[in-house]
């Protein structure tokens, strides 16, 4: 009897002892929470966490409008057509070097006379009614940057006018010198004085008008070249939209930026002048040597 009794105590406690180690309906709650807080741990162990389905809640509770982004590999007919005009933040796309002729800035030289004919030069703008014109140095026109570019000169009496650079005057043009059209010298000084000592630095003027796209002669879905034509403001930078994103063009000593392998020719194009300007021009045709105007036009400075 002594030795039943001693078995059933023995057997009476290991019975409790089992019963509670057993994890209570709270304990195993817990621990599903806490085996949802450790996931953090195994994303930084390599797993790959799930894409969230959207933003979380800001942590004191307020709403907040989610930023919508562009989902990779969205068709552009889905997506809204880009703005006309573009002024990009600063530390996204910094204002390009206005190279040697710079915003602000009076320059020195001389003024001379050529006869320009009907405008054309070796901007290859065309000819033009206007004849305002003027040829850069090769130094300040730098390889076809000064193109299009509108200047104001002053003379030593005082009389002032603006002309557009059309033209190069190379060598022995000297830095700062502008050879000027007949007919904008004349307004000057007289004709028979050949060369006079002059101020000028560039301008930007007001105009009504908005500038045009041009691909040149030749052009086509495997190599083009795109001019633009009675900007406001030089141009110093022209990208094309490609598959792989915008892609900037080298630009020649003749006044037009070249895709050598036809990437972007047709397609959307974003201009900058050396302000750091840009705009958007979409939807302009591979037309070969055909002026297609659009609806923008750089800011006055």
């Amino acid at each position: 009897m002594r030795g039943t009794a001693v078995l059933l105590t023995a057997a009476g406690a290991l019975f409790c002892l089992v019963t509670a180690m057993l994890p209570s309906p709270e304990d195993e709650a817990g621990a599903r929470g806490r085996a949802g807080m450790a996931a953090p741990a195994a994303t930084l162990a390599g797993a790959t966490p799930p894409a969230p389905t959207g933003p979380p809640p800001p942590a004191d509770g307020s709403h907040s409008a989610a930023t919508p982004t562009a989902a990779v590999g969205a068709t552009t007919a889905a997506a809204p057509r880009p703005s006309a005009k573009e002024t990009p933040p600063a530390a996204s796309v910094p204002a390009p070097p206005a190279g040697r002729i710079q915003p602000g800035t009076t320059y020195k030289g001389v003024a001379t006379a050529y006869a320009a004919g009907d405008g054309d030069g070796a901007c290859l703008f065309g000819p033009s009614d206007d004849l305002m014109i003027a040829a850069m140095n090769t130094a300040d026109y730098e390889s076809s940057r000064a193109c299009g570019a509108y200047v104001r000169v002053r003379a030593a009496s005082g009389a002032s006018i603006t002309v557009r650079i059309t033209n190069e005057c190379p060598l022995p043009c000297a830095p700062g010198q502008l050879d000027l059209s007949e007919q904008a010298f004349a307004k000057l000084a007289d004709p028979r004085l050949g060369r006079i000592p002059i101020t000028w630095s560039l301008l930007s003027p007001r105009t009504s008008g908005t500038l045009s796209i041009r691909y040149k002669t030749g052009s086509s879905p495997h190599w083009c070249g795109i001019q633009v034509i009675d900007h406001r403001n030089p141009v110093a930078r022209l990208e094309v939209r490609t598959a792989k994103g915008w892609r900037r063009l080298p630009r020649t000593d003749y006044n037009y930026f070249l895709s050598a392998d036809g990437s972007g020719c047709g397609g959307a194009m974003r201009i900058t002048d050396i302000y750091g300007e840009q705009l958007t021009v979409d939807g302009t045709a591979l037309l070969p040597d055909v002026a297609q105007p659009t609806r923008v036009q750089f800011a006055p400075h």
